[in-house]
């Protein structure tokens, strides 16, 4: 039995702006322009009204273009469902934005149809979505998010297909090259924007050294393409990057997603004196971890974690056990920067999204919004619906001012990427919520902090 047969068929399809394009013949356009011809040989000019308002209607459909397809994946259930909580507001304010604009490809407004698909946070599901978008739905753009588990085999797909695609919220290593990415070979049909290891590790060296530690950082590391990247003994993974800073690494080695007891780690860690935790878990994983390392007792003075604890619903979990947990920020109200598309500040995109949902803002907000922002930019360039090349060679060379900061795919670290900036934050509690504050700017002081690190309990 094929376990991806079900899903297919619960996707959630969105229809913006109207029934499709128009089609006419321009024949009739030129004719009622031209006049006709008496049995003489000579033209009559006149034109009846009935004539003129035929001409008029043509020469207006004429200018409708096709309706475009867009293909949206992200993991909306498992464990990595987190990331997609915000994807029904952006995808219905997307609706609202389209229905009222289109989108103008070559000259022609063409309405705009999105295709949202579930990866249930599974590559395999992820890869079995991209593909239906591909064959069954015949998208014309596909965009993909959050984190390599969902990000890479949409892309795989898309590649191989000759689909545009464009990808968010994976750092852009395992992005790039754990598709096997080549800078001198780059990839035709996929484009990435996010952050670097190179940014993540900064950052979190620039928490750490706001609290006076022994420098014994305690390593939690998953199986998977993100534990893989950063806790990777090349010179780029955390090991080395932050040796090299005066930490000595304690590493048990990788572990399963899923894993229900943490006894090993936690007790290697308690056992070295371990006085910094860093990881990448998935966030149930971390939830495991920490109950279990307050019951065994070991207590680090900083714990800054990428992925688990970039949600309040993870805090949620943690109960009062999230004080002051650090974690990257890629994107907040207090990010400076404009949508390209709306109009809206980060602060007045995350406000809309709790004014429409109750909850509190979300860091995925901003970069499926920017998803949206790149894909509209690249396909204005296209010189008509089908132009699919012409999508393509845009990306490569698009600069755009987006929602969660500038893009430029001319100056990327390596081809098909573009960086955004980073900073980091901790997680406090007032009046029983989390808010996450940001505590460390080094790499993007244009983004202000609004307090600094402190200890853990």
């Amino acid at each position: 039995m094929n376990p991806l047969s079900g899903d297919l068929n619960r996707r959630s399809v969105i229809r913006l702006g109207g029934a499709g394009a128009l089609t006419v013949a321009g024949s009739s356009v030129l004719a009622g322009c031209a006049g006709s011809l008496d049995d003489t040989g000579t033209t009559d000019e006149s034109v009846t009204e009935s004539d003129t308002a035929d001409a008029t209607g043509d020469a207006t459909a004429a200018e409708e273009g096709r309706t475009i397809k867009i293909g949206y994946v992200s993991p909306q259930t498992g464990p990595l469902a987190g990331f997609g909580e915000a994807d029904a507001f952006v995808v219905a304010a997307m609706e609202a934005y389209f229905a009222e604009n289109g989108i103008t490809i070559g000259g022609a407004r063409s309405d705009v149809e999105i295709i949202v698909r579930d990866s249930q946070s599974d590559s395999g599901l992820a890869a079995e979505a991209a593909t239906a978008l591909t064959l069954e739905d015949q998208v014309d753009l596909i965009l993909v998010s959050s984190t390599p588990d969902t990000t890479n085999p949409v892309a795989d797909v898309a590649e191989a297909n000759g689909i545009p695609c464009i990808s968010t919220v994976a750092p852009w290593q395992p992005a790039f090259f754990g598709r096997g990415g080549d800078p001198e070979a780059p990839f035709q049909w996929t484009y990435h924007f996010f952050w670097g290891l190179e940014d993540v590790q900064a950052v979190f060296l620039d928490i750490w050294s706001q609290v006076p530690t022994n420098k014994v950082a305690a390593s939690l590391w998953p199986n998977d393409p993100d534990g893989n990247a950063w806790g990777s003994t090349e010179p780029t993974g955390f090991p080395a990057v932050i040796g090299e800073q005066g930490y000595q690494t304690v590493d048990p080695g990788f572990y399963a997603n899923g894993t229900q007891d943490f006894t090993a780690q936690i007790t290697a860690f308690r056992d070295a004196g371990a006085e910094v935790l860093l990881g990448v878990p998935i966030p149930p994983d971390f939830t495991t971890f920490w109950n279990q390392a307050a019951q065994q007792g070991f207590r680090p003075k900083v714990a800054t974690i990428g992925k688990a604890l970039l949600f309040p619903s993870s805090l949620d979990a943690l109960g009062d056990a999230g004080q002051n947990l650090s974690t990257e920020v890629w994107w907040s109200p207090n990010h400076p920067f404009t949508s390209s598309l709306t109009g809206q500040s980060a602060e007045e995109l995350a406000q809309a999204y709790t004014d429409e949902t109750g909850a509190p803002w979300t860091q995925p907000i901003g970069f499926v919004h920017a998803l949206f922002e790149v894909a509209v930019a690249a396909l204005s360039e296209a010189s008509s619906a089908d132009d699919k090349e012409g999508v393509v060679a845009a990306l490569a060379g698009l600069s755009l001012d987006t929602v969660v900061g500038p893009l430029d795919w001319t100056s990327g670290p390596v081809p098909n990427v573009a960086k955004t900036p980073l900073v980091g934050g901790q997680w406090r509690q007032e009046g029983g919520a989390y808010d996450l504050v940001i505590v460390s700017n080094s790499e993007a002081p244009e983004i202000p902090t609004a307090g600094t690190v402190e200890p853990l309990a």
